[in-house]
């Protein structure tokens, strides 16, 4: 199992933001909570929470900012893929540190390919169009700039949905774990969530049993 030391006082909490189209049952969501109930912070399980969140980007960015406020400012943000990007919002607007899982790069350009596609979301069954919204709201939650510090990086280097030398580039200087040959569904995370947890500063040794590994490609 992949750890990282961590000097860093450990968080009170954990938020799990799912990927766009996704949602809070997906593999990597459960994976997250299987994986804080094993910690135990002042008596309890660590806290983790990993709401559903709305398709168009502001309402999502609200609804994690609302879900983050209950937690308190002593979190760890986690986020996969359109996640990792709302992860990297709240992170730079709050100063908190985050674990970034193959994170969506200039989501806008790339909601700006698909816009007119019509989707439907498997864990809800909601059907939507994306439409020029979703890339004006994208473009307005983008940070001017990254802090590098805040950051845990994760790459799969065989995404076949985002180009991982995109995140690579922009998030240059964070501490970084490549996965070779790894897909965008990060389906090997359970052997990272030692490093995941230590970026919170907690120490996990017990790993959830492969029963809740990822087994799925859903962000």
């Amino acid at each position: 199992m992949l750890s990282l030391a961590s000097a860093v006082s450990p968080v009170d909490g954990v938020l799990y933001l799912h990927g766009f189209n996704s949602g809070s049952e997906s593999p990597k969501a459960r994976l997250m909570r299987a994986a804080c109930a094993r910690i135990d912070h002042r008596g309890r399980p660590l806290a983790c929470l990993t709401p559903q969140l709305p398709h168009h980007p502001q309402a999502a960015y609200e609804t994690a900012e609302k879900v983050l406020r209950s937690l308190g400012d002593n979190t760890l943000l986690v986020g996969s893929s359109m996640g990792g990007f709302l992860a990297t919002c709240l992170a730079e607007r709050f100063a908190l540190p985050a674990v970034v899982i193959n994170p969506a790069v200039e989501p806008a350009r790339l909601v700006s390919e698909w816009r007119g596609m019509a989707v439907v979301n498997d864990y809800t069954g909601e059907r939507f169009v994306i439409e020029a919204s979703h890339r004006d709201e994208l473009q307005a939650l983008t940070p001017a700039s990254l802090t590098p510090q805040r950051y845990l990086l994760l790459l799969g280097t065989a995404d076949e949905t985002l180009d991982c030398r995109e995140a690579f580039q922009a998030y240059a200087g964070c501490r970084t774990l490549l996965l070779p040959g790894g897909d965008h569904g990060f389906s090997r995370l359970r052997e990272f969530l030692p490093a995941v947890l230590a970026h919170g500063g907690h120490r996990l040794d017990d790993v959830p049993s492969a029963v809740d590994e990822v087994s799925g490609t859903a962000p």
